[in-house]
């Protein structure tokens, strides 16, 4: 992997994750192994994530899919902040969901949309502590 690929990663997933939490993020596959961190932000971010003919969002949710699948509840987390962020809606990772449930189980799916809605109530409640208070 190249240089170009490691920092095209870091952008990528910068864009994905927010600018705010991407340096949390990298520090997180940094304590696990600095390699690691730079294979994640190389190869996957760098190499797979900006592939041509599927756009982020599709990718996105096609991503969530598999994790939901194959039980991953932390990368799962990570892909369905990634998929709001990459213009999914609510409604179509729902969907997605009852996708999951036809080929891996409802109990996949239902595990799936409880990680969906903490991290949605996450996000609103983000949200709401960043706006100013009006009653100022």
């Amino acid at each position: 992997m190249t240089d170009e690929q490691y920092q095209r990663g870091i952008e990528q997933f910068a864009h994905m994750v927010g600018e705010g939490q991407i340096d949390a993020l990298r520090e997180r596959f940094r304590q696990v192994s600095p390699e690691f961190e730079r294979a994640v932000m190389g190869i996957v971010g760098g190499e797979i994530w900006t592939r041509p003919n599927l756009d982020l969002r599709t990718r996105s949710l096609v991503s969530v899919a598999v994790l939901a699948a194959l039980g991953r509840a932390n990368a799962l987390e990570l892909n369905i902040r990634m998929a709001l962020n990459n213009g999914a809606t609510e409604e179509e990772l729902v969907e997605t969901f009852f996708q999951v449930a036809i080929y891996a189980g409802f109990a996949a799916a239902w595990d799936g949309l409880e990680k969906m809605r903490r991290v949605i109530d996450q996000t609103a409640d983000q949200r709401q502590a960043e706006e100013p208070d009006e009653r100022s």
